[in-house]
């Protein structure tokens, strides 16, 4: 089979690109990532740290009212002994232990965050909702997979089926196309009614710019293209004068 360079009639088949499944797999994985991230934060980071936030109440009332309690009772050594015993702070020099020697000597955040079960809950329906976007990217990714673009002599054939005539084309926009490989194709089937639009992605089909380049040699439509931003006049000698004498 002749290549469409040396055919202009030779159909050209654009599969998906590598760079297309790359993209997809990095997607998924990333939703992949953060459901797993959530779904870790709503069964065993925020419960956990719900526990030292609960821990940190009962030190600052309870704890603490048991140090004033035998303070006050001048049984304060006794209470230092039976502390120390049970792996607890005692304080230093009469004054009361702090929650910040405790957290720390147990690798706790000083200030824990006490999460409602509403915030607990939303961690499952995040992380549930990721994990199931990246099975949604995994399916459509398997979808595609087979897909091609396919050009022929006097038409295109889109992934999903559709025939494009050249004939019944009558407006092509390209201004993203050399950023973002894509190109909106308008045509009207069988030349009349509804106006219908396709679009010509490179960065999915590889060779589809091959597919434009056959199409714009084909049809006699509008053609949208980015038009370039003019370059700024450079000053000329006799302006450049007339300001000096200006400006003295």
């Amino acid at each position: 089979m002749d290549s469409p360079a040396s055919d202009p009639s030779a159909p050209i088949v654009c599969r998906v690109t590598a760079w297309y499944f790359k993209r997809r797999a990095m997607m998924a994985a990333m939703f992949a990532f953060f459901g797993a991230y959530f779904l870790y934060d709503g069964s065993v980071g925020y419960p956990k740290e719900v526990e030292i936030a609960k821990k940190k109440e009962w030190f600052n009332s309870e704890f603490l009212a048991t140090f004033d309690a035998a303070k006050k009772a001048g049984s304060l050594d006794l209470w230092i002994a039976e502390q120390k015993a049970k792996g607890m702070p005692t304080g230093t020099d009469g004054e009361p232990p702090k929650w910040v020697t405790y957290a720390a000597a147990n690798g706790w955040k000083e200030e824990p965050h006490h999460y409602t079960e509403r915030e607990i809950a939303e961690q499952f329906y995040f992380g549930y909702g990721c994990l199931a976007a990246a099975l949604a990217v995994g399916v459509i990714v398997l979808l595609r997979k087979n897909t091609v673009l396919r050009g022929e002599a006097d038409h295109f054939v889109t992934p999903n089926g559709l025939k494009v005539a050249f004939a019944e084309v009558f407006r092509v926009d390209k201004r993203k196309w050399d950023k973002q490989g894509l190109a909106y194709v308008w045509y009207k089937p069988g030349g009349e009614g509804r106006e219908k639009k396709a679009t010509i992605d490179d960065l999915m089909y590889a060779g589809a710019d091959q597919v434009l380049t056959r199409l714009l040699g084909r049809f006699n439509g509008e053609l949208i293209e980015k038009v370039a931003e003019p370059e700024p006049v450079a000053a000329t000698s006799e302006n450049t004068q007339e300001t000096s004498l200006g400006e003295g």
